[in-house]
């Protein structure tokens, strides 16, 4: 029977900056993913966006841990080579009503340490994007783009020569508590469901022992921690889907920064994003799923009948867009806590402190600014891991 420090579940790029803050702590780290490769889920369906940290209340994790984060990965990427470029963001106000959204945004930033944001009126937002239309908007220069596999690639090498390991297609089955932690089952993911191999009485795959176990499975988050027996149920936060979709545009696109509505229920709004390339994408829009299956199971096929919602959207803010310009691109589903309607939920980091259950730790509603917050996120669970 193996015996290690850590088991990490989930290879996504909060998992993969947990495993390898762990990693360099010192810790014995496996870590599983059920999918064949890393980041193929939450992780890489996503605008790419490093966020600077403008809209979260203050002394939430998302604002503390977005602003931590927004550092540690500008100079990780910076060190390792990773492309990444602060390309600075416009959030635009295109009606006089929108402009109190702007005021809060302001303020927010300024709560949470972000003091770099520069009011615009209409003439100025044009001097700098003379395709845009508004009637006024908010300067971020440090929102950027980052090559996001390139990124999770690189911490994925780090922590592998810190000695962690990783196992692909390895699909986390269950665990029970003992005496010295946890005894895991991790099964092969070509595998059925882990009530389906018990029947049969036994499931390809392996078992080991780990001291803790921390919960990175994103979308599964709540069926990973359900699987975990002994774990109480009133400590699994109800999961709301929200679906987003991306379409592309044909040609470039005659801006050179990420250009953001106010905000909108459940999102950031259909904003512009930019990749590395300067190939420009739409999205998301939000579509609230009604849907208690699993991450595997999710619908993310895109309907290219959703664009006309995004031509009235984007020409708010840029008039010229041509018709049939924009392309199905692909989608992401997020792992929200909160649902329609209901204030934004803050991440969930919870250690034995907060659940009651030793040599666990949970990660649930880890979505935007999720990508932007990894290394933080990663700094805040090797805290709680200890001897």
């Amino acid at each position: 029977m193996d015996r290690i420090d850590v088991l990490v579940i989930g290879a996504g790029v909060v998992g993969l900056a947990v495993a390898r803050a762990l990693a360099r702590a010192g810790r014995e780290v496996v870590i599983t993913e059920a999918e064949g490769r890393i980041g193929s889920g939450v992780s890489s369906r996503n605008s790419e966006v490093v966020h600077a940290g403008l809209y979260y209340p203050a002394g939430s994790l998302k604002a503390r841990l977005c602003v931590r984060g927004k550092g540690l990965l500008y100079a990780f990427c910076a060190e390792r080579g990773v492309d990444v470029r602060r390309c600075g963001k416009l959030i635009v106000a295109t009606r006089a009503q929108d402009h109190a959204k702007l005021d809060a945004i302001v303020a927010h930033a300024q709560a949470c340490g972000v003091h770099d944001l520069t009011r615009l009126t209409r003439e100025q937002a044009r001097e700098l994007e003379p395709a845009l239309e508004c009637s006024a908007a908010l300067l971020s220069p440090s929102s950027g783009i980052v090559d996001s596999h390139a990124f999770m690639t690189a911490l994925l090498g780090d922590a592998e020569r810190h000695g962690a390991t990783l196992a692909l297609a390895s699909r986390f089955a269950g665990a029970e508590r003992h005496a010295a932690g946890w005894r895991v089952r991790v099964a092969d993911a070509a595998g059925g469901p882990d009530d389906q191999a018990d029947k049969a009485g036994e499931a390809d795959g392996f078992e080991l022992d780990a001291r803790w176990l921390v919960n990175a499975a994103g979308l599964d988050a709540q069926a990973v921690a359900g699987a975990m027996h002994g774990f109480p149920a009133t400590a699994i936060p109800r999961r709301h889907v929200a679906k987003g979709h991306y379409f592309s545009l044909a040609g470039r696109a005659p801006f050179s920064r990420l250009i953001y509505p106010t905000p909108v229920d459940g999102g950031l709004g259909v904003h512009l994003t930019l990749d590395l390339g300067g190939q420009a994408k739409f999205g998301p829009d939000v579509q609230w799923l009604d849907d208690d299956r699993s991450a595997a199971a999710l619908d993310y096929a895109v309907d290219p009948a959703r664009s006309a919602g995004f031509y009235a959207e984007v020409r708010r803010y840029w008039p010229e867009l041509p018709d049939g310009a924009l392309a199905p691109a692909y989608s992401g589903i997020r792992p929200k806590l909160s649902g329609p309607g209901e204030p934004a939920a803050d991440f969930v980091i919870a250690g034995p402190a907060a659940h009651g259950v030793a040599g666990v730790v949970q990660l649930f509603g880890i979505e935007s600014p999720g990508l932007t917050a990894s290394m933080a996120i990663g700094e805040e669970v090797a805290a709680i891991v200890h001897d």
